[in-house]
């Protein structure tokens, strides 16, 4: 009885985290201004591990110059999907130093993995397009806060 309330118990935590009853978007993250090369990005960062795993699910648009900046602990082969995200996204995995390590077209509403080529802290959606029509390819840096040597 005392394993079956225990079960009960981590089932109703994860029916009732922000990833289960998520009712729209989130648009109220903490926003830092990044650079790419000429090109300024106002980010949303998700920080903890709720945001991170909400993202931006639910957004039905988002402005040009807009995106959302995941942060992680340590490095580590972060892997994104889109599941209930309806906008086509790109995904730059981004390490330390603020290098585009690699980038990756994510195509609404799909599970598929969309993983960094190597350990990185730092992944920046944005826009389908936005890094291309912007001549930005892996190797290109990024520069901001979150890269600033420590």
């Amino acid at each position: 009885m005392k394993y079956i309330a225990l079960a009960l118990i981590g089932l109703f935590s994860l029916l009732t985290s922000p990833v289960y009853a998520q009712t729209g978007p989130q648009l109220n993250l903490q926003r830092i201004k990044i650079s790419a090369g000429m090109h300024l990005i106002d980010a949303q960062v998700a920080g903890t591990p709720e945001q991170r795993a909400t993202g931006l699910m639910l957004r039905k648009e988002m402005p040009t110059s807009e995106g959302m900046l995941f942060v992680f602990e340590r490095p580590e082969s972060q892997c994104f999907w889109m599941k209930n995200t309806l906008l086509p996204l790109t995904a730059a995995f981004v390490a330390d130093d603020g290098t585009i390590v690699n980038l990756a077209d994510m195509k609404p509403q799909t599970t598929d993995a969309h993983c960094s080529d190597k350990p990185v802290r730092f992944v920046l959606e944005m826009n389908q397009g936005w890094f291309e029509k912007r001549g930005i390819k892996a190797g290109a840096k990024l520069s901001g806060r979150p890269f600033e040597a420590k």
